[in-house]
Formats: C-alpha cells, structure tokens, sequence
C-alpha cells in the first residue's frame, strides 16, 4: 500500500510505500518534466519533509511519459530573461538548495533516468547515489549553446564525473548516451525500457537488506573524506555563492541576454551567424 502526499494534476508527485521508499515523480510528460521555479519548491518542501522522517529507507526520483526531464521550462526560461540580477541570483539560490537538499538527503537515493536528461536534470542525477537509466535515454548539459552556463548544477557533475569529462560535456554541449554515461560514471546501470521497474525493485530489495544506519554512517564518512570537492562542508557556502553569482551576472549579461531571446524566438544567437 502506497501513500500519496501530492494531488493528481501535481507537477511533483510523493509517494510514500509502507517499506519506506519514497518516491518523488516529475509530473509534467507533455512538457518533457521540464521544471520552474514551482517545480523546484515542490522537490525542495518534499526532500525537507522526508529527510525528516525516520522510518524512510530510501529515496527515489523520476518521471513520467517519454523525459525524466528536459531540464530548464521555457515559460520560466522567459521570466528569468526579464528578471534583474537580484531576482537571479533568489532563484539561482532556490535551484542551488535543490542540490544541496537531494546531495546530502540521509537515506539512500536513485535516480530512475526513464528517458532524455538535459541541463539541470542532469544535476539531479548527479546528486543521487545511484543511477540506472533505459537504454535509449540520451543526455546534454545543453546551456552554452544557448548563451548560459550549467553554473549552479556544475559542482555536483564534477565531483560525479570529474574535472575532464566536466570540462568536455559543459563546454561542448554534446549530447552523449546511456553507455556513454556509464562510462563517464554518471550512470550505474543501463537496462532496455521494458525492464526499468524491475531494476527499480532489485534496487528496493537490495536497499531494503542493508542496515539503515550503516548506510546513514557510510555517507556521512564518504562525505567528510571529500574535502577537495567544492561541496565538501567547508567549501560549500563559497561553491554556493560562486556559481549563483555566475548564473545570475551571466543571465543578465548582453550575450546572455541575446542567447535568451534567441532560444525563446527559434533564431539563431549572434555567435552563430
């Protein structure tokens, strides 16, 4: 029996089973789970409300229809092209408490990657502790092209992947797939659509044979030993201001201002005439 904290025309769906796994799922198929600032304080508000409850075994994320999510929504992405660089930087900052939240989230975390990941979702799979994706999903960290930069999600896809893997992927905005996540360690395992929820349950009865405070000591240690990462507790208050300030300078900027526009009126930006 699963019980469920979210309506059913909600963009973020909580699902808490009587095992203990809870399950936060993007809403949003018709527009490929792309996330706002809405979305965000959904995830935020739910990942603070489980953290707290001490019968959790685990955490799951994902999304329904064809996407786990297309990233960034192109409504928000126009607000955001208006907003000063205040306003920036207060949203900037909600998406960086997002990752904070899902990066150090108490119990055992997968990202169950359904489909296409881009830009930000891409950070939400490196926030997790593992991953496993359908054998089709494809994967871009897709913001220079479009005059942006992947600034607040950066420091969790680096302490993923690594600086070189970092250094191609978020300046080349290649999109790269499921095999070649695996190989860049941002996935763990890949299985054929078909099979997605039995790996999802193979999961759950591995995580379910573990003990919880082993499992709680065990991140807790992992991350204390992660002391030259960005997000290691004494760097994390400067990785925060940094990249919300480069987001926010960069997405009121002149350049960024024209990739906006470009993007949002399907023309090409200036660097590309």
């Amino acid at each position: 029996m699963t019980s469920n904290t979210a309506t059913l025309n909600s963009h973020v769906l909580c699902t808490v089973s009587e095992q203990g796994i809870a399950t936060l799922t993007l809403n949003r198929p018709e527009k490929h789970n792309a996330f706002d600032d809405h979305i965000i304080a959904q995830l935020i508000t739910h990942l603070q409300s489980l953290a707290t409850q001490s019968h959790l075994r685990a955490l799951i994320i994902t999304g329904t229809g064809k996407s786990f999510s297309a990233g960034a929504d192109l409504a928000w992405m126009q607000r955001m092209a208006d907003y000063d660089k205040a306003q920036n930087l207060a949203d900037a900052n909600q998406l960086a408490q997002l990752m904070v939240l899902l990066d150090s989230f108490p119990k055992p975390t997968l990202a169950l990657v359904n489909g296409a990941a881009f830009g930000g979702a891409v950070g939400l799979m490196a926030c997790c502790d593992s991953v496993i994706c359908q054998d089709q999903a494809s994967f871009c960290l897709s913001e220079v092209r479009i005059g942006l930069i992947p600034a607040v999600i950066s420091p969790f896809v680096l302490n993923k992947v690594g600086p070189s893997l970092s250094r191609h992927l978020m300046t080349s905005a290649a999109v790269f797939n499921a095999t070649q996540a695996t190989s860049y360690g941002l996935v763990h395992q890949v299985v054929s659509l078909e099979q997605l929820q039995q790996a999802k349950l193979d999961w759950i009865k591995q995580t379910l044979g573990n003990s919880p405070e082993a499992v709680a000591q065990i991140k807790t240690l992992l991350a204390q030993f992660n002391t030259a990462s960005p997000l290691a507790k004494e760097n994390l208050a400067s990785t925060q201001e940094s990249t919300t300030e480069a987001i926010a300078s960069i997405r009121v900027s002149t350049n960024g201002q024209a990739g906006l526009k470009a993007f949002l009126d399907k023309t090409a930006a200036p660097w590309r005439t």
